[in-house]
C-alpha cells in the first residue's frame, strides 16, 4: 500500500463513473492523494435504487454510496461502517433487498430537502478521503436505440438487455437532457489527473458524458485524461468489442479526437481460464487489446496487469491505482519538460 507524501502537493485526481468500476478505482486511489473527487453517474433505475427512486422521487443513492464507501479509511471502526452501509436486508416487508446505505440516504435526503446536504453528512459520518459528486442533480433516466431504431428506456434494461440483445446499440441519450452540476465541472478543470472508467460503458460511463457541460469540462481540462478499458466485453452492451470500440465510443460522446491522452488496459494472461469459461457461457469474453487501432485514437496505450484472483474477473483497485499513478508521474514529467524554457 502506498504511503501519501507528507509535505508535498498531493495530486488532484477526479474519477468518472459509477458502480464497482468507480468504487474499485477509489479504493487503490484514495491511498496516494487525499484530493480525490468521485464524479458519479446518476441514471441507475434498478434494484434498491431504483425502489426508492420510484417510491420518494429522489436522485438513485446506489452509486453515491458506493463511493462514499469506498473513500471511507480502512482502520477497524471505518470498516464497520463501511460493513453497514454496504449491508443488505434479505427478509421484511418492504425491507428486502434494500441497502442499509441506500436508506440512510434517502432519510437524510427526505430530512434535508437535498441529495448534496446528504451526501455532506454522510461523507462526514464516514471520514471519507476525498468527496463525492453526483454529475447531476436533475432525475433524468437512461435511453438506448439499436442499430434497427428500437429504444430502450431505463440504465437496468440496458444494463441487462433482454430486447433485441443480438443488436448493437447505436447510441444512449438522457431524458430529459441535464445540467452537470457545478462542483463536477469545477472539479475537472482543476484537476491533475481526470480519470473515466472502468465501468459498462453504456450504463455505467457514457451517462456521465452525456451531461451538458462534463464533456466541455474534460475538453478544457489540462489534466492527464485516461480512459480505463473494460476487462471483459458484456452481452448486450458490447458484444465483440475491442479495446478500440471502446475508446472510439468514449471520444465519440466527449466530442473531440483529442479529449484522451492515455489508454490503460489489462494484460490478459492474468485471466484465470476456469473463471473465463463461466463467462464464456455467459456470452462475455476478454476485451480484445488491438493496439495498433487503438494508437490511431489516443497518443498512449499502456498494457499491465490489472487483475485480482478470485471467482470474478475484476481490476485490482491498487494495481489499477498504481497504473494511473505511474501515468501521472510521467505526463507530469513530460508538461515540466515542454514548458522549460530553451536555453539561449
Amino acid at each position: 500500500m502506498t504511503i501519501l507524501n507528507r509535505g508535498r502537493r498531493e495530486p488532484n485526481i477526479v474519477v468518472i463513473g459509477g458502480g464497482t468500476g468507480a468504487y474499485t478505482a477509489l479504493m487503490g486511489l484514495k491511498h496516494h492523494t487525499r484530493v480525490l473527487t468521485a464524479i458519479i453517474s446518476m441514471a441507475d433505475s434498478g434494484g434498491s435504487t431504483g425502489r426508492l427512486r420510484d417510491e420518494f422521487g429522489h436522485l438513485p443513492p446506489g452509486d453515491v454510496r458506493k463511493a462514499l464507501v469506498a473513500l471511507a479509511p480502512d482502520d477497524d471502526t471505518s470498516l464497520i461502517l463501511r460493513r453497514l452501509f454496504e449491508y443488505r436486508f434479505e427478509k421484511g416487508d418492504g425491507l428486502s433487498g434494500h441497502t442499509f446505505g441506500n436508506l440512510f440516504l434517502t432519510a437524510l435526503t427526505e430530512i434535508s430537502g437535498s441529495l448534496d446536504m446528504a451526501i455532506a453528512e454522510t461523507s462526514h459520518i464516514l471520514n471519507i478521503r476525498g468527496r463525492v459528486i453526483p454529475v447531476t442533480l436533475t432525475d433524468t433516466h437512461l435511453v438506448a436505440e439499436t442499430v434497427d431504431g428500437h429504444v430502450i428506456r431505463g440504465e437496468t434494461n440496458i444494463d441487462v438487455r433482454t430486447i433485441h440483445p443480438e443488436l448493437p446499440l447505436a447510441r444512449v441519450y438522457l431524458e430529459p437532457g441535464a445540467e452537470a452540476h457545478a462542483e463536477a465541472v469545477r472539479a475537472i478543470e482543476e484537476a491533475d489527473i481526470v480519470v473515466i472508467g472502468p465501468g459498462d460503458l453504456y450504463s455505467s460511463l457514457l451517462p456521465n458524458l452525456l451531461v451538458r457541460g462534463i464533456p466541455e469540462a474534460i475538453n478544457r481540462s489540462k489534466a492527464a485524461k485516461v480512459y480505463v478499458c473494460n476487462i471483459m466485453t458484456k452481452r448486450g452492451e458490447t458484444d465483440g468489442y475491442r479495446a478500440s470500440d471502446f475508446t472510439r465510443q468514449i471520444l465519440r460522446y466527449l466530442g473531440s479526437e483529442t479529449s484522451i491522452d492515455y489508454v490503460l488496459a489489462n494484460y490478459h494472461e492474468r485471466l484465470d481460464s476456469a473463471v473465463l469459461r463461466r463467462y464464456a457461457a455467459d456470452g462475455s469474453v476478454p476485451v480484445g487489446l488491438d493496439l495498433t487501432e487503438c494508437y490511431e485514437l489516443v497518443p498512449e496505450i499502456r498494457v499491465k496487469p490489472l487483475t485480482k484472483v478470485g471467482a470474478y474477473v475484476r481490476h485490482d483497485s491498487h494495481l489499477l491505482a498504481d497504473a494511473v499513478m505511474e501515468i501521472y508521474r510521467q505526463h507530469k514529467t513530460q508538461r515540466i519538460a515542454e514548458e522549460a524554457p530553451t536555453p539561449a
